[in-house]
């Protein structure tokens, strides 16, 4: 049996969170539902609870969504549908139809992607699923909530004589108001309506020219409404009519609400249903802004909350941009009481908070921010001691409310509670506080219970380091700057850097020294060796982080190159593929010219028609049959790898010409040497070596032995001078 105090509650902030989900409710009971969550007290409802909500928060994500389940609250009409021989109104039956209709979606839903959401499933087989109570209410309700026509015999009937009697109505109307406009009897405006009802707007002057029944004036007197005395007579047998019809609706509705009468259970549990979803949904909303998962559950006393983070804090910083640290910790048969130690401000309470907080919220089914390789077990209690404790309402020091309190965790306390103790030992003398705190922590440790402290005082920070099952924590600080790094690291006691930080805040160097006079030198060199062992704790965390750091970074590097490489390889098999095909082409057109020189030769027909048909033989024996879509998706392939081919030929063309037109700058920038017969020369652009003939003005003959050119002589470069 789970049992958590509300003083746990209240220390761990829970309603804080409970807010946040009922914020997230889209009903009005899911609200309230929300704000009334506690710990489940049998761990198969609450194992249902975190699974459902679990199966919620994955429908964020893939393409089954839920359907819409919210509603109207109809607890007033379950109510009223309790008392006998009363009716409801028609937008009450409006509410139940577009309720059943909305659990029936569910329903069906749930149905079908059972394999999705099996424990949601599970939970909505309770509920029964009935067409009825829709089918009754739609006989006579239309989607607007207006009464049907056709819902009685007698409806029908009234509402078509209703409608002859408008039509007199108006059209006698129709004709007095021409009538005794035509006389100039009636105001500009002509006409008005009275109580619902139309008038004709006369002139005073004329009133009692006008026969009908005044129902009415305008604030000056100037003009009477009356309404025509034909119109009167139409208009009285209308409203005979109308009491009539609302009878015969009253009686309508009366029947309807007996027909429905004896599903107020089933409706009352569709209420139930969907406010459940409703709150099942909000926890999963909420848990997709916390980034929170299910833990694994398990049987073996072990808690092991890993990156964990504190959801209330976590939110708020998001809110201001800010970040929030995770921390990792561990409790099982052999570590379970950790003692957390070192300066304040550092994390140490936030620690404590969130482990707790976390516990908390699983065991009354929300999931919790943490990485999902972490895993728990369920404690049977609770029991928190955080915060200030004074109790003012019966005048107690937070000393006699602390040791009340201890009374109490002495009586409950056993192998399945979890306790939590902010400044343990604190609100009395050091000595004497410290050594009843030591006892009440040797107490908590032989009855196995599992806890975390925070806590000053050093004989409990001896006293956990000398127990096989209990443990020291600290909270890093930055040896340099004394700033808290907010990181839980177990296995070593903190310092509380106590004259550290007087000494950083600007207090003398001399008064410092003498506070340290002042007390046992064996403290003093414990509490330095304790802040040594922290420096070196913390350089080596910083060294750990960095190589880390460096180790991702060269991961990510190697698959950059691995992506890479996989990618030229691809490159490279595709333009070997196109290189392949055109060198086929090539092929098919050498032989296509080698038949054509042949015809040329001999002219023969027959023979050209055999070798190519021989020759369109082999290559179709190569082919492979392939679909319409299949040819379709190749020559996409390779109309993409031409296209890719042709801008990489582009810009090799483009790298070569440049270089070619920096090498022509370059050889126009060097200074000229005159050229003169007999020597050894070449084009610019060239290779082939000739000699300088004859030099007729900017024309030059060179003689290459086979042959002579005649080229510009600026387009010549000098290779020997003749000698």
């Amino acid at each position: 049996m789970i049992s958590i105090t509300d003083k746990t509650l209240k220390d761990l902030e829970f309603a804080t969170v409970l807010q946040t989900v009922s914020d997230r409710c889209n009903t009005e009971i899911g609200k309230e539902k929300a704000l009334e969550i506690t710990p489940f007290k049998d761990k198969d409802s609450l194992m249902q609870a975190l699974l459902q909500t679990s199966e919620y928060l994955s429908s964020f994500s893939n393409n089954n969504a839920l359907p819409n389940h919210g509603f109207d609250a109809i607890t007033t009409e379950i109510k009223f549908i309790g008392i006998e021989d009363s009716f409801l109104e028609v937008g009450s039956f409006r509410k139940i139809a577009q309720l059943s209709e909305t659990v029936n979606q569910l329903l069906l839903f749930l149905k079908k992607f059972a394999d999705y959401y099996p424990n949601l499933f599970e939970k909505s087989t309770q509920i029964e699923y009935t067409k009825f109570i829709i089918q009754k209410i739609d006989e006579v309700v239309d989607k607007y909530g207006v009464i049907k026509d056709n819902a009685s015999p007698d409806l029908i009937n009234i509402r078509r004589e209703m409608s002859v009697v408008r039509g007199k109505v108006n059209q006698s109307f129709g004709t007095a108001l021409s009538q005794y406009n035509s006389l100039g009897y009636l105001d500009d405006i002509k006409e008005s309506f009275v109580e619902n009802r139309r008038v004709l707007a006369v002139l005073a002057m004329y009133r009692k020219k006008v026969k009908g029944s005044i129902l009415g004036s305008s604030k000056t007197g100037s003009i009477a409404y009356i309404e025509p005395e034909a119109t009167l007579r139409y208009s009285r047998e209308l409203s005979n009519l109308e009491y009539e019809e609302r009878e015969e609706i009253t009686r309508i509705l009366k029947k309807l609400t007996n027909d429905i009468r004896p599903f107020k259970e089933l409706l009352s549990n569709y209420q139930e249903f969907l406010s459940d979803i409703d709150v099942i949904a909000a926890k999963a909303k909420y848990a997709l802004k916390i980034n929170a998962i299910l833990p694994t559950i398990i049987e073996e006393k072990r808690l092991y909350f890993r990156d964990a983070y504190h959801p209330i804090l976590y939110l708020n910083n998001k809110n201001k941009n800010e970040k929030t640290f995770p921390q990792t910790i561990e409790l099982n048969q052999q570590n379970r009481i950790i003692v957390i130690s070192g300066p304040n401000a550092g994390g140490k309470t936030i620690s404590l908070k969130t482990i707790g907080l976390l516990q908390l919220m699983l065991q009354s089914g929300m999931l919790i921010p943490v990485h999902e390789r972490s895993e728990t077990f369920l404690f049977d209690r609770i029991l928190t001691d955080i915060g200030d404790n004074q109790s003012i309402e019966n005048h107690l020091s937070t000393y006699s409310y602390r040791l009340k309190n201890m009374n109490y965790f002495l009586k409950k306390c056993n192998a399945k509670t979890m306790f939590l103790i902010d400044e343990f030992g604190t609100g009395s003398d050091p000595e004497l506080g410290g050594a009843l705190a030591e006892t009440f922590l040797e107490e908590f440790y032989h009855r196995e219970a599992f806890g975390i402290i925070t806590t000053h005082y050093s004989n409990l920070k001896i006293l956990a380091n000398e127990l096989p099952f209990a443990s020291n924590a600290n909270m890093l600080f930055d040896e340099k700057s004394l700033e808290p790094m907010y990181k839980l690291v177990l296995g070593q006691a903190g310092s509380s850097f106590t004259f550290e930080v007087a000494q950083k805040n600007g207090i003398p160097f001399g008064l410092i020294n003498r506070a340290k006079k002042k007390i046992e030198g064996g403290k003093v060199r414990f509490d330095k060796t304790i802040a040594t062992l922290q420096k070196e704790r913390s350089k080596l965390e910083k060294t750990s982080l960095n190589l880390k750091e460096e180790e991702t970074k060269a991961r990510e590097e190697s698959k950059k190159m691995v992506t890479i490489n996989a990618k030229i390889q691809d490159k490279l098999e595709r333009y070997q593929e196109l290189y392949d095909a055109n060198q086929r082409l090539i092929y098919m057109g050498t032989k296509i010219d080698d038949l054509a020189e042949k015809y040329f030769n001999n002219k023969d027909k027959k023979v050209l028609i055999g070798e190519f048909l021989k020759l369109v033989e082999i290559e179709n024996s190569k082919r492979k049959k392939a679909t319409v879509k299949e040819k379709i998706e190749k020559e996409i392939i390779k109309k993409q790898i031409v296209e890719e081919v042709t801008v990489k030929v582009e810009e090799i063309r483009q790298v070569k010409k440049e270089k070619k037109v920096k090498a022509l700058k370059a050889e126009a920038d060097k200074p000229k040497v005159a050229l003169k017969i007999g020597d050894r020369v070449r084009m610019i652009d060239g290779k082939a070596v000739g000699t300088l003939d004859v030099i007729e003005k900017n024309k030059a003959t060179v003689n290459y032995g086979v042959f002579t050119s005649k080229v510009s002589i600026e387009a010549l470069e000098l290779v020997e001078a003749k000698k």
